[in-house]
């Protein structure tokens, strides 16, 4: 997969004939609703000719495998795949290997060395005894380089039948789950919520779902509400024991909690609180995770920070999300949702004191159009990436880059003259994310939030790791 920024004068044919790739399988991958209309500035992923391939309609897997020279089993092993008859159009399938046909007079070293594998990766893809035993005209199987093995979080708000279908379609991309959410009452109850066939398009896709518990009620996150929790234990107890209910009763593998908006004076509240549930779920073989607010050092005044205390969780829980996105929050100025620099500040604090193999870093799957000159009180309209391109073709402008958040935007003015700026992401700015994570050495990446089209962002995670399923 490579990626291509369009220029002015670019057509989809004349892309696809200078990558060698054709026209029809960058629109699928691109989920492009009108192949005509291209955007200055907009981002297309490309699949690779002969490596990767885009399902169509009327596909199947059994036609690809056949197509790409490999078997079904092959196919579905690299590309994750559970179930065989379970492939949407618009997902990219990877060849395991591709293949060299041996020219008179070569060696295997010398094969091994042009491609970057080792000779006993060549034998063993081939199932040769010795690097003597090949000859003119045999083809070789020359497996891909391995990638980084990372975990993928995701959260939706999704409930209904497009959830599910979404989950269904982009399920193999996942480690873990976390429908949002289950909050609690005063008494230590939990509120209801209706996941279930969220929960069954999961197990199809051998994803790992979390249970999220929050203190949100009424609209938002309760400060008071967290309090009542965190100051009586016997709130907790009855907490925890209604939670251990839940997860058994719905099958979810673990539980992530999301506190936000504690008084700085719960910040050991929340300590104990997270080592009594801990104790009470590992036994049970169940993980325990935290989202936490983006700080830049441990003591970061607001009441959003002061109560998380990264050590801490830590020490405690299987891994933790940081919320590394909401720069560009919905009631605040245009600025891009997470701003790369802002984001490696974080980073830079938190591997400080958390185990690099416990961060999850978060990445926002959507943007937003502000309307400007911005004036105090008003909010942010939120935006899909395909929708923010979109939007830039009606309105007839360019899409810019700034270099320095790495991240796509632009601005228009609407039908009644209102000027408007959109930040958004786009296949450049994950890109550098996932260099991020990988440059840090982090376990893996978690989104906010599904139901949101960006179809660019899984081709280029694809392309950068290899998902670990539990």
């Amino acid at each position: 997969m490579q990626i291509h920024v369009v220029s002015q004068g670019d057509v989809l044919w004349r892309i696809a004939e200078a990558y060698h790739s054709d026209v029809n399988q960058i629109i699928y991958l691109n989920q492009l609703d009108n192949p005509n209309i291209l955007v200055v500035g907009q981002s297309l992923v490309i699949p690779e000719p002969h490596l990767e391939y885009v399902i169509q309609p009327g596909d199947n897997l059994w036609a690809i495998a056949s197509k790409l020279e490999v078997t079904v089993q092959e196919l579905q092993q690299f590309n994750n795949i559970t179930n065989p008859n379970l492939i949407f159009v618009g997902e990219l399938l990877e060849k395991p290997y591709s293949l060299h046909t041996v020219q008179l007079g070569e060696y295997l070293w010398v094969i091994a060395q042009r491609y970057g594998v080792t000779i006993n990766k060549l034998l063993q893809a081939n199932r040769i005894e010795s690097p003597s035993l090949i000859y003119s005209g045999l083809q070789l199987k020359i497996p891909r380089k391995p990638r980084t093995s990372t975990e993928v979080n995701a959260y939706t708000t999704e409930t209904n039948e497009q959830g599910r279908q979404e989950v269904l379609a982009l399920g193999r991309y996942f480690t873990y789950l976390s429908p949002f959410m289950y909050s609690f009452r005063e008494d230590g109850s939990l509120t209801e919520m209706r996941e279930t066939t969220l929960l069954e398009a999961a197990r199809v896709n051998d994803i790992a779902p979390l249970l999220v518990l929050t203190n949100y009620t009424g609209g938002g996150f309760n400060s008071d509400l967290g309090a009542t929790l965190l100051r009586n234990p016997n709130i907790q107890d009855t907490l925890i024991k209604n939670i251990v209910n839940t997860i058994r009763t719905k099958g979810y593998s673990g539980l992530n909690i999301d506190f936000e908006y504690l008084y700085q004076e719960d910040r050991e509240n929340y300590n104990n609180f997270l080592r009594k549930v801990v104790d009470r779920l590992r036994p049970l073989g169940l993980t325990v995770s935290t989202a936490l607010a983006p700080k830049e050092s441990g003591d970061q005044a607001g009441l959003l920070y002061e109560a998380h205390d990264y050590e801490v969780h830590g020490e405690l829980c299987d891994f933790v999300v940081l919320m590394t996105y909401e720069w560009g929050w919905a009631g605040g100025e245009p600025w891009a949702i997470a701003p790369i620099n802002k984001v490696r500040d974080i980073l830079d604090y938190a591997v400080t004191v958390i185990p690099r193999q416990k961060i999850m870093m978060g990445i926002p799957l959507y943007g937003r159009d502000w309307k400007i000159p911005w004036v105090q009180g008003t909010f942010a309209r939120t935006v899909s990436p395909k929708e923010a391109i979109n939007l830039a073709a009606r309105n007839n402008v360019s899409i810019q880059y700034d270099n320095t958040y790495q991240s796509p935007y632009y601005r228009y003015t609407d039908t009644s003259g209102q000027e408007h700026e959109v930040w958004f992401e786009d296949a450049r700015s994950v890109q550098v994310k996932y260099e991020t994570v990988r440059e840090y050495g982090l376990r893996g990446v978690s989104y906010w939030v599904l139901g949101n089209p960006f179809p660019q962002n899984w081709p280029v995670l694809q392309s950068n790791f290899t998902i670990r399923k539990l």
